[in-house]
């Protein structure tokens, strides 16, 4: 398959692992550098990426600092995704939480910078954070102050290819005419399953690891978890095991209306979200829906859409189950952050046709 090209330069704020700038390469695009404050995502962001990584707090930022990555011959593509955390049901009792603030800092930097292209993905509880007042107050730098065209809407990622039932929200910004996010590319009755995204891995036991894939990993049991895996089937719940096998927390009545832990995933659905807690099995629908375990790293990284050969660790470095659960999971999806990219390249190659 050839490589497609595109014109203009990435730059990636709050980048993680690298799912969405993937995506922009995946697309053409040359992604020039990300910024986070993670360094265990540095061999994954700049291995894959083949861009620099930056441990850097993005409320640090200034102008010079962006104006030397973009240049000035090619469109410059400003995207990010600040950390979700601040927007939880939890969080959201604490307005002075200090990460919300980011998405303040992003808009500084796109007023002081204002890139061709804005791009950001987020929870779809931002729109009701602060009574909706923080996107809002983000959109209107954007059209009011600075003239974008804007386009955001929550997204079912498994209508572009994802598979998982995860929900975001996506914001485009554009300079250069009107921007969308490209139609889907899925229909629900062609969305990806887990049987066709990890059914040809090899089967591990808990515990266990590939000898071929580090990365394909489960993690290990107790007697009573495995006890439970065992009880369980896809797509059912904690209510189907024997009296002695359900959690103390669970017998409460303050505990009955959770049942979205301790389950097996479904083979021919798409998985649940996958959450930085995911090769767990207590945490939620994260149990192979065959073997008695938990979802491997891998399994996980291929349901966020990343490419089986994505190297999230160095090869003369061991796995680390919770590090790589953590980059997996906060990351965009790779799928997703492709049709942002092709949305943008739609609109890139719409203004070049005009000219």
């Amino acid at each position: 398959m050839e490589q497609k090209q595109q014109t203009g330069v990435v730059v990636d704020l709050f980048c993680g692992a690298g799912g969405l700038s993937h995506g922009f390469v995946r697309e053409g695009f040359r992604v020039r550098a990300g910024f986070d404050m993670d360094p265990a995502c540095r061999h994954a962001f700049e291995t894959n990426n083949d861009a620099a990584f930056n441990e850097r707090d993005v409320g640090s930022l200034k102008k010079a600092d962006l104006a030397a990555l973009f240049g000035k011959d090619e469109p410059t593509i400003l995207v990010g995704c600040a950390p979700c955390q601040p927007f939880s049901t939890n969080n959201q009792r604490r307005p002075d939480h200090p990460e919300w603030r980011l998405i303040e800092s992003f808009g500084v930097l796109i007023r002081e910078t204002t890139p061709d292209f804005v791009s950001m993905e987020n929870v779809p509880r931002l729109k009701s954070f602060k009574g909706g007042k923080l996107l809002a107050e983000f959109r209107s730098l954007l059209e009011d102050e600075l003239g974008y065209s804007v386009w955001c809407a929550t997204v079912n990622c498994a209508s572009y290819g994802v598979p998982q039932t995860r929900r975001r929200l996506v914001l485009l910004a554009s300079r250069a005419g009107r921007i969308e996010l490209i139609p889907p590319t899925h229909q629900p009755s062609g969305f990806r399953t887990v049987r066709e995204t990890i059914a040809h891995l090899p089967p591990l036991a808990a515990g266990g690891q590939s000898p071929d894939d580090s990365l394909h990993c489960a993690s290990r049991m107790s007697t009573t978890n495995l006890a439970r895996v065992r009880a369980s089937r896809p797509g059912g719940t904690w209510r189907d095991w024997d009296h002695h096998l359900v959690a103390p927390c669970h017998r409460r009545s303050s505990g009955r209306l959770y049942d979205n832990v301790y389950g097996r995933m479904i083979w021919d659905a798409p998985a649940p979200t996958i959450t930085t807690k995911c090769t767990g099995f207590g945490n939620g629908r994260f149990g192979h829906p065959e073997q008695d375990r938990a979802l491997s790293l891998r399994e996980a990284a291929l349901l966020q859409s990343f490419p089986e050969d994505y190297e999230f660790f160095a090869p003369e470095e061991p796995a680390r189950p919770q590090v790589g659960a953590r980059m997996i999971g906060n990351a965009v999806p790779v799928a997703l952050g492709q049709a942002i990219a092709g949305s943008v390249a739609r609109t890139i190659g719409a203004g070049e046709g005009d000219g």
